[in-house]
C-alpha cells in the first residue's frame, strides 16, 4: 500500500511540475528574443574588431 501511495505522490508531483512550466510558445519566443539580442551584440563586437584592425593596418602602413 505504501508503494502505491508513493507512486501516486510522485505522479502527482510530476504532473504539477509539468503543468506549471512555461508553455512551448512562450519559451520559444524567449529563446528567439535572446538570440536576437546576442546576434546584435556579436555584430557590434565584430564591427569594433573590424575598425580596430583597420586602424592597425593604417598605422602599420605609415
Amino acid at each position: 500500500m505504501k508503494k502505491v501511495i508513493a507512486l501516486l505522490a510522485v505522479c502527482g508531483f510530476a504532473l504539477a511540475i509539468v503543468s506549471c512550466g512555461k508553455k512551448a510558445e512562450e519559451a520559444a519566443s524567449a529563446v528567439d528574443s535572446t538570440a536576437t539580442q546576442v546576434e546584435a551584440v556579436v555584430d557590434s563586437a565584430a564591427a569594433g574588431v573590424d575598425s580596430a584592425a583597420a586602424a592597425v593596418d593604417s598605422a602599420a602602413a605609415q
